[in-house]
């Protein structure tokens, strides 16, 4: 019987029909479900979980694709059908601890700071007064800052704070677009005309593939209009993109570094857990999805333990 493969993701597209293709290769079968319409009904089945398209059964493997925003309570359900899943013995790629990690931009820069990972300063803070004076001292240092929202993506809302470029950046207001939060990163400025920095792809503890990411403007994300060109796989960015998805528990990553002037010569801006491919795909032979699906079967299935899992299905 074909494995059964989960793929969690709120949009359908490019991403999934390559992942449904490299399991298709290897002899299993990849649904795409919405979390969102995933559920808890402990009278359904031996579980307790609703997992549109696979009944009273679990799927033999979730590879986590998409999670849609919404409010806290929506998330939390959602995070935790994934936490219920790799509890009933489910081997969940990325999982949400992984995920958690992730989407939260100071826990990530938390646990790069105690793996000793190189990355830029950075500050999270509730405090407006607090803010100010964050800004201030960077400032007066001769620094400049970079604003983004705790849970952002795809280079969104991202603002300058302090002078860059002849050009002063004030101190904005946190509220709305922040949620009332500040989450600060020191400017890396380019070393380059245009800039650039890297995305570097981790998949099962392994650096498999590097793009450069170009542009003029000081936000490098390929939605915001850069282009990408490929790259080498030199040892500063394999040592620090593999640091950086262990120290997360990642299964697969997108870690995005950036080289400095001052400082370590290259550090770790973000690290993404839902790591989107294509532009990379694009400027690499390597067949990513497939890298991707050969891991999760070879490895993290390879060491789950399967026997306890079918036997509760027997229920």
């Amino acid at each position: 019987m074909a494995l059964r493969i989960a793929i969690m993701t709120d949009e359908t597209g490019w991403h999934t029909r390559q992942l449904q293709a490299a399991l298709r290769a290897r002899g299993a079968v990849g649904r795409c479900v919405d979390l969102a319409a995933c559920g808890i009904d402990t009278t359904a089945s031996w579980h307790g979980l609703v997992i549109p398209g696979h009944g009273r059964e679990l799927p033999d493997a979730v590879i986590v694709r998409g999670l849609a925003g919404g409010s806290f309570e929506q998330v939390t359900k959602r995070l935790g059908v994934l936490h219920a899943l790799r509890e009933l013995g489910v081997p969940v790629y990325n999982d949400a601890r992984a995920i958690e990690r992730s989407v939260d931009k100071s826990m990530t820069s938390l646990l790069l700071h105690a793996a000793r990972i190189a990355a830029p300063a950075t500050w999270a803070t509730e405090s407006p007064a607090q803010l100010r004076r964050i800004a201030m001292r960077e400032m007066a240092a001769g620094h400049a800052l970079v604003l983004k929202p705790l849970f952002g993506s795809q280079g969104k809302h991202l603002r300058l704070v302090g002078e860059v470029d002849g050009v002063r950046h004030p101190i904005p207001d946190i509220e709305p677009d922040y949620a009332g939060l500040a989450y600060l990163q020191r400017f890396v400025p380019p070393v380059s005309a245009p800039g650039f920095d890297w995305r570097v792809l981790v998949v099962g503890g392994r650096a498999v593939a590097a793009m450069r990411r170009v542009s003029a403007h000081w936000v490098h994300n390929m939605a915001q209009g850069a282009r990408c060109e490929p790259a080498r796989l030199q040892p500063g960015l394999t040592r620090l993109a593999e640091g950086a998805a262990q120290c997360l528990g990642m299964d697969y990553a997108g870690v995005d570094l950036i080289a400095a002037a001052h400082g370590p010569p290259i550090q770790v801006l973000e690290v993404n857990g839902v790591a989107a491919w294509q532009g990379l795909q694009r400027v690499t032979g390597f067949n990513i999805a497939r890298a991707i699906v050969d891991d999760l079967l070879d490895r993290k299935m390879g060491a789950a333990s399967r026997p306890p899992l079918a036997a509760r299905r027997a229920r």
